[in-house]
């Protein structure tokens, strides 16, 4: 069945008005980081840590500078802290030798750099730089899933799915729509979907799929 696609975000708008990037940044470095260290880990952990982080680093320079172990210790409540140290540093590096000490803008270049994947270019090039995208997280992916507004059983390959299904002004606003939703309503255990305005739409809660 095609889906309503705009009933389906005018819904979504309604219930989340206020949808936006929940971690904290100034700079598109610092959001660059504040998302290498979202992996696996909730946006309200990162933003206490980068609070502190960002209060002695903020910089490529500043951050390239430093040695795993002492990177790791900075970060070590967000988890994964030794590999997302080491990307970090890596990214770092990368940005003052590759890119005269800024950040990339496309998602493409973003890519290069080490420990950025295309959740994260996405997340990077659509709110530090205005790039339309939809970044697939956990919580994207379930509701994608969930509404029948993507089939697929691969990251790459929902956010393919979205991107066909959905006009391309609207690919950061429904990115930020589907992880609220996911985040705050459409759970992975217990959706609540009492207080829900898309039972009509979902498949889930229709019986047409179990995901």
């Amino acid at each position: 069945m095609k889906k309503n696609v705009k009933v389906i975000i005018d819904k979504l708008n309604a219930m989340h008005p206020d949808a936006v990037c929940e971690l904290n940044f100034t700079t598109p470095f610092e959001l660059l980081v504040a998302v290498i260290l979202s992996a696996q880990c909730t946006d309200k952990r990162v933003n206490v840590v980068t609070q502190r982080l960002f209060g002695k680093y903020n910089t490529p320079e500043q951050f390239s500078q430093l040695s795993i172990d002492e990177l790791s210790e900075e970060i070590f409540s967000c988890g994964f802290y030794r590999n997302k140290a080491a990307a970090i540093i890596s990214a770092s590096t990368s940005i003052l030798t590759d890119f005269g000490g800024k950040v990339p803008q496309t998602v493409e270049e973003l890519m290069t750099l080490k420990g950025v994947g295309r959740k994260t270019a996405n997340v990077v090039a659509s709110n530090a730089f205005g790039v339309d995208a939809i970044a697939v997280d956990t919580h994207c992916y379930r509701v994608a899933r969930r509404l029948g507004l993507a089939s697929a059983n691969s990251v790459d390959k929902v956010e393919k799915e979205l991107n066909d299904a959905l006009p391309k002004e609207e690919w950061s606003r429904a990115h930020h729509l589907l992880i609220h939703h996911g985040r705050y309503i459409c759970k992975s255990r217990k959706p609540l979907c009492e207080e829900c305005l898309l039972m009509e739409e979902c498949d889930r809660f229709n019986g047409i799929n179990e995901c």
